[in-house]
């Protein structure tokens, strides 16, 4: 497995474990009440689980397993896989930022443009990967 794939999927399983864990606290929280603000938490929950552990691990397996090109060494167009785990890794923490620690509309906006930039670099490194049975 590259090193890149290993990369994303640890940051993957760290928003899941993240993640996993707001949402045992506001489970916890509709049972007994103990801390109000908790509930502005919500958004991360979601972000961390959608964005960071779903899709970020779905990258991370595509990464690994989208076929080479028979006569490159590498896979072509690494750099845009590694921005691409650097942006969405930015957006997230931006769109974090943005909904619970209220930092800004414009935050919000940055952040889930940085997810959007991060989805067209990787769509950028994976376009010449895919190819039919025939291989071409």
């Amino acid at each position: 497995m590259p090193r890149l794939s290993q990369w994303i999927i640890r940051a993957a399983l760290i928003y899941l474990l993240t993640g996993i864990t707001i949402g045992a606290l506001l489970l916890a929280h509709k049972g007994v009440p103990f801390l109000p603000m908790l509930w502005a938490w919500l958004p991360a929950h979601i972000e961390f689980l959608l964005m960071g552990w779903i899709l970020q691990l779905t990258l991370g397996v595509a990464f690994w397993i989208l076929p080479r090109y028979w006569q490159q060494p590498r896979r072509p167009n690494e750099r845009y896989a590694q921005i691409a785990f650097i942006l969405l890794n930015l957006g997230i923490w931006l769109v974090v930022a943005g909904t619970t620690f209220r930092a800004g509309a414009w935050v919000l906006v940055a952040g889930r443009l940085a997810e959007l930039g991060a989805v067209l670099f990787f769509a950028a490194h994976a376009w010449g990967r895919v190819v039919s049975r025939e291989g071409a």
